[in-house]
């Protein structure tokens, strides 16, 4: 008998960006650091098109991490208050603390975008957890990073492995947008065509010639 991949949809209506501990401490510690931090603001800059709501977590574990990198919170910050859930300290390392638990109750989230650090610990626990909640989960390769860069692929296959959908930012993106005749086209591609260096080089630093692995 053949055995087909269940297929990982993405429904733009019933989606979220969840934004996993992109904090400044780590900055100069996680591999290509900057590079992630470039896919987390193009994300929550995008999320006001497709009008989702934007949750974000940082590791309140001891106060030694300081809180979200200001990149991704002036962005943040420009959304709709109906957008904004966060930023939640949390000590576990998964996302899914009650505050974010609730929004995905509140808003009927189905498909989930993770992206964050560091992708084999919390970026992988809160994958696993959405997944056992029945969640749509898709994971940013050119979003995602840890501090010893090897672990990546071994974290990415794990969660492709358990169901999630391994994909990049753009790619992602467009298939959200799905046609070109939708009236937030023209200030979509507005937006693309802006960060287009930032993605190019998001992909080099975080993927180069490893796309295969990926």
């Amino acid at each position: 008998m053949v055995s087909y991949a269940r297929v990982v949809k993405i429904v733009p209506e019933r989606t979220a960006f969840f934004v996993c501990d992109i904090q400044d401490r780590l900055r100069g510690a996680v591999s290509n650091y900057d590079s992630v931090v470039k896919t987390a603001a193009r994300m929550v800059r995008v999320a006001e098109v497709f009008k989702v709501p934007v949750p974000i977590t940082f590791s309140f574990r001891l106060t030694v991490f300081q809180a979200t990198v200001p990149e991704v919170l002036d962005r943040f910050a420009t959304l709709p208050e109906s957008q904004r859930f966060g930023p939640y300290p949390k000590t576990k390392f998964g996302m899914l603390v009650p505050e974010v638990e609730t929004m995905l109750s509140q808003k009927d989230i189905q498909s989930v975008v993770l992206f964050g650090v560091e992708s084999h610990i919390c970026v992988v626990q809160t994958a696993m957890a959405l997944l056992a909640e029945g969640k749509d989960v898709h994971v940013l390769a050119d979003g995602v990073s840890s501090i010893n860069a090897e672990e990546v692929p071994i974290a990415l296959a794990r969660m492709r492995q358990a169901g999630a959908s391994v994909t990049t930012s753009e790619s992602l993106l467009y298939e959200m947008m799905g046609d070109a005749s939708d009236s937030k086209f023209k200030t979509f591609a507005g937006l693309m065509k802006e960060e287009k260096s930032n993605i190019s080089e998001s992909l080099k630093s975080l993927l180069g010639n490893a796309g295969a692995s990926v």
